[in-house]
């Protein structure tokens, strides 16, 4: 059965929450960023192979050397913070320009090319925010989230079959992430698949509510009564 025109309307606030959640990732805790940086300095490790336990914990060399590091963490926590504050105020452009020196000064930095995806997909640039995205799953290849944001950008365009692709890589990296479940539910009732929407959709409320996410699953609820409701005689 063919979707009509009504049903197709109800697709545009789901798919608005949802692009949204993803979004509204780039706005990230000092505690997580130094997290994040510090994943791309010397692992624990590699330090030890290079200085003794005294040295370690003593010498001018380390003290030297942890004082760099902290000076990257503050840098790279600063660009974020920034683009954090100019997405808030609907300064996109603002927002880009500010990843783009962060990534300038630090081009392996997977979230980076992550955050920079969502802001380019807010300024309706598909093939660069994808093109970021990627940046980021080569950088970090179990990057579940930056596969489903390339979902969320072919089905702005309703290319349904590559968006469904592209999630179903996040849920091979994690069959947990309800967000990815959602959008893959919005993808196959949009090319008929009612049955196999509906089992996504309970899949992912289940997990929303496990993880004490009643909001989402609260919107995913109405959207799966909707979808239920889609197939009853009369409607059209």
């Amino acid at each position: 059965m063919k979707l009509n025109n009504q049903l197709k309307t109800v697709f545009v606030q789901p798919l608005s929450y949802v692009t949204l959640s993803m979004i509204t990732i780039i706005v990230i805790s000092p505690s997580v960023l130094a997290v994040t940086a510090q994943n791309s300095l010397d692992s624990p490790k590699q330090s030890a192979d290079r200085f003794t336990p005294e040295q370690n914990f003593n010498s001018t060399e380390q003290k030297i050397a942890q004082g760099q590091e902290d000076s990257v963490l503050k840098e790279r926590s600063e660009f974020i913070q920034q683009a954090n504050a100019l997405y808030s105020q609907g300064d996109f452009k603002g927002a880009e320009e500010s990843l783009r020196k962060l990534l300038k000064k630090f081009p392996e930095d997977a979230f980076g090319n992550f955050q920079l995806g969502n802001v380019l997909f807010r300024q309706n640039k598909l093939e660069e925010a994808i093109s970021s995205y990627q940046e980021a799953i080569r950088l970090k290849p179990k990057y579940a989230l930056a596969y489903n944001a390339i979902g969320i950008v072919y089905a702005s365009q309703s290319h349904w079959d590559e968006a469904m692709t592209e999630y179903r890589k996040a849920l091979e990296i994690n069959s947990d992430y309800a967000d990815a479940l959602t959008n893959l539910a919005l993808a196959l009732w949009q090319t008929n698949k009612r049955d196999e929407a509906l089992v996504s959709l309970k899949k992912a409320i289940d997990i929303f509510k496990a993880q004490n996410r009643n909001e989402k699953a609260s919107q995913v609820e109405k959207l799966l009564e909707k979808i239920k409701n889609s197939d009853r005689p009369g409607v059209s």
